[in-house]
C-alpha cells in the first residue's frame, strides 16, 4: 500500500486567495480572454480598432453636442473631431508619434507665423506683402528640404507637414497679431482635446502595442526559417520509387514576404520608440537590433531561396549520387531548423542565448563537413557534370550556415543589451 499526503492549505491565506480570484472575475476574465484573441486574431484587432475610433469620435463630438461645451469652444470644435480622424492609428505608438507632431508642429507653425505677422505689420506699405511672400519661400521650402533627410522623414515627416501648413495659414491669413494669438490658442486647445480623447481611447482601451506586434513577428519569422530549410532538404533527397515528390511553394512565399517586410518592420520600430513603458518592454528598449536582426533574416530566405532553385533546375544529381550525400545534409538541416527555432523561443520568451559558446563552434564543425563532402561530390560527378549540380547545391547549405551563424551571435547580442533573463 502507497500513502498520498494532501497538502492541506492555510485557512487565512486560502481565504485570501479566494477573495483575490472572486474579484471582478467578470471583468478580468473579459479583458484576458479579449487580449489573447486581439494578439492571435487579425480580424478581431480590426473589429476592435473601428470601435475605439467609433467611441473617440462619439466622446470628441461631444463638444458639438453638449450646450456648456460649445458655448466654451464654438465653431473651433472641428478642431478636435479633425484631430482624432487624422491621429487616430492602429497602433498605440503611431496615434503617440501623431498627435505630439501634430501638436509641436502647430505650436512652431504658429508662433513663427505670429512672430512673422508682428514684424510684416510693422514694416507696413508694399514691404509687407514683400516680408510674407519672403518668409512663406523661405521657411516652406527649408521645412520642405528637411522632409527628404532620412532621420527627418522616419520620425517627424507629419510635424513638418503641419508646420508648413500653419505657417503659411498664419502669415498669409492678413490678420492681426492679437486675432492670431487668439485663434492659435483656441485652436490649440480644441487639437488637445481631440488628441486626449485619441490617447483615451487608444491607450486605455484593449491598446495594440507595435513593441508586441514587432517582437512576435520577429520571433514567428524563424520558425517559417526552420520549416523553409527543413522542405528544401526533403524535396531534394525525398523519392518515391523513381519518381519525385511535389515541390511544394510554400517555401517560396514564405521567403518572399520575408524579403517585403522591409518598410513594415522599420514603421514598427519607429512606433515602438514612442511607446510609453508596458508590459515587458522598458524604456529605450534596442529596437533598432530587431532592424539589424530582421536584415539577417532577410539575407537568409534570399539564400533559401537560392537553395530552392537548385530544386527547380533542369540539371540535376541522378537519385544514386543524391544519396550519396543524404545523411551529412539531412543532419545539417535538422540541426538549422533546431538552432533557429531555439533563437526564435530565446526571443519570443525574453531568455538570453549563449550563441558564441553552445551553437557557433558546431556550426564551425558543420561547415567543415559540408565543404569535405562539396570536394567528394566534385570529385565523383566530374564525369558528367552532375557534381557541379550538387555542389552548387551544397555550397548555398554552407551559406545558409554562415547566416545562421550571423542570426545567432545577432539573438545573443539583443539579449544582452536588452537584458533578456537567464535560462
Amino acid at each position: 500500500m502507497s500513502s498520498t499526503i494532501i497538502a492541506i492549505p492555510n485557512q487565512g491565506e486560502g481565504a485570501l486567495n479566494q477573495k483575490k480570484k472572486l474579484r471582478f472575475p467578470l471583468v478580468s476574465n473579459v479583458f484576458s480572454i479579449v487580449e489573447k484573441t486581439c494578439s492571435k486574431d487579425p480580424d478581431t484587432r480590426k473589429f476592435i480598432h473601428c470601435v475605439k475610433v467609433g467611441i473617440a469620435l462619439v466622446l470628441v463630438s461631444l463638444l458639438y453636442l453638449l450646450d456648456p461645451l460649445f458655448k466654451k469652444v464654438g465653431g473651433n470644435a472641428m478642431w478636435a473631431i479633425m484631430t482624432v480622424v487624422v491621429a487616430f492609428e492602429f497602433f498605440a505608438g503611431a496615434t503617440l508619434s501623431k498627435g505630439v507632431n501634430r501638436g509641436v508642429g502647430t505650436i512652431l507653425g504658429g508662433g513663427l507665423g505670429c512672430l512673422v505677422a508682428i514684424l510684416a505689420d510693422e514694416i507696413g506699405g508694399i514691404g509687407h506683402a514683400i516680408a510674407v511672400a519672403t518668409s512663406v519661400f523661405i521657411f516652406g521650402a527649408a521645412a520642405t528640404y528637411s522632409r527628404f533627410v532620412p532621420s527627418v522623414k522616419k520620425k517627424y515627416d507629419y510635424g513638418v507637414m503641419i508646420f508648413i501648413l500653419t505657417f503659411s495659414l498664419v502669415v498669409v491669413s492678413g490678420l492681426r497679431a492679437g486675432t492670431v494669438m487668439k485663434l492659435a490658442r483656441e485652436r490649440l486647445l480644441t487639437i488637445g482635446m481631440g488628441f486626449a480623447v485619441c490617447i483615451f481611447t487608444n491607450l486605455l482601451i484593449f491598446p495594440m502595442w507595435a513593441s508586441d506586434e514587432l517582437h512576435r513577428t520577429t520571433a514567428f519569422k524563424f520558425e517559417n526559417l526552420a520549416r523553409s530549410v527543413e522542405g528544401c532538404l526533403e524535396e531534394y533527397f525525398a523519392l518515391v520509387g523513381e519518381k519525385e515528390i511535389q515541390p511544394s511553394a510554400n517555401i517560396v512565399s514564405i521567403c518572399s514576404s520575408m524579403l517585403h517586410s522591409k518598410s513594415n518592420e522599420e514603421s514598427q520600430a519607429n512606433f515602438a520608440m514612442w511607446e510609453p513603458w508596458h508590459g515587458k518592454f522598458g524604456l529605450s528598449y534596442p529596437w533598432e537590433k530587431y532592424l539589424q536582426i530582421g536584415e539577417v533574416t532577410r539575407e537568409l530566405a534570399s539564400t533559401i531561396l537560392s537553395l530552392k532553385g537548385c530544386l527547380q533546375s533542369s540539371r540535376q544529381p541522378s537519385p544514386t549520387l543524391r544519396q550519396s550525400i543524404k545523411q551529412p545534409c539531412e543532419i545539417a538541416g535538422l540541426y538549422l531548423a533546431s538552432i533557429l527555432r531555439e533563437l526564435g523561443q530565446s526571443i519570443e520568451e525574453m531568455k538570453k542565448c549563449r550563441a558564441k559558446v553552445l551553437i557557433v563552434p558546431h556550426l564551425h564543425t558543420m561547415k567543415a563537413e559540408l565543404s569535405s563532402v562539396t570536394s567528394h561530390s566534385l570529385l565523383e560527378g566530374s564525369e558528367n557534370g552532375e557534381g557541379l549540380a550538387m555542389a552548387g547545391f551544397l555550397f548555398l547549405l554552407t551559406g545558409t550556415v554562415e547566416k545562421v551563424e550571423v542570426l545567432a551571435k545577432e539573438v545573443e547580442e539583443l539579449g544582452e543589451i536588452a537584458g533578456f533573463k537567464t535560462k
